[in-house]
């Protein structure tokens, strides 16, 4: 039930970041048009929109690069047997886990700071920027947690590797 979620989260984020980017483009081209032509008026809330998507954009990217286990990866170790890739797979995922607390925790404060305070320019709430942060704290440990799990499961000789959410057709770590 739980990989069926984050498999259609997974899914629901890609789409989203998708369209991020795409809705992204019509503020960032409007600034250009209206810096090089006189065809369109100089709009100044343009500006804000698309800083609002761009850091729209990372965090959706980011938490969609956690669950294809392809964000904060670096390859440091020859190929391992699987039980030793899973126990450093292990490691590496508390890391992030320690991350993703962090901005779980400090993003719930972060947003509560900006609850009642709008943009200046777009008068946009900003706690709808601010709201990325703990959401993708929270996306994170789910995220993650699916992969440590399929990893505890490889270290204990349960499951062989690449048999978890990956092979379920539902992404996971590599």
């Amino acid at each position: 039930m739980f990989r069926r979620f984050t498999y259609w989260y997974a899914r629901l984020l890609t789409w989203l970041l998708v369209a991020s980017v795409a809705i992204l483009i019509l503020p960032v081209s409007l600034q250009i048009f209206s810096r090089y032509t006189e065809l369109i008026p100089s709009y100044i809330w343009t500006e804000e929109m698309a800083r609002f998507f761009f850091i729209w954009s990372i965090m959706i990217g980011a938490m969609v690069g956690i669950r294809e286990g392809t964000h904060f990866v670096v390859d440091l170790w020859p190929p391992l047997n699987p039980r030793a890739q899973a126990a450093i797979r292990l490691f590496a995922s508390l890391i992030v886990l320690v991350f993703a607390g962090a901005f779980l925790w400090w993003g719930i404060d972060f947003t509560r700071f900006a609850f009642n305070r709008i943009s200046e320019l777009a008068e946009l709430p900003l706690w709808f920027i601010h709201v990325a942060w703990p959401i993708a704290g929270a996306t994170w440990i789910a995220f993650v947690g699916e992969q440590m799990w399929d990893d505890l499961q490889v270290l204990a000789g349960r499951r062989l590797p690449g048999k978890g959410a990956a092979s379920e057709g539902s992404g996971g770590s590599a």
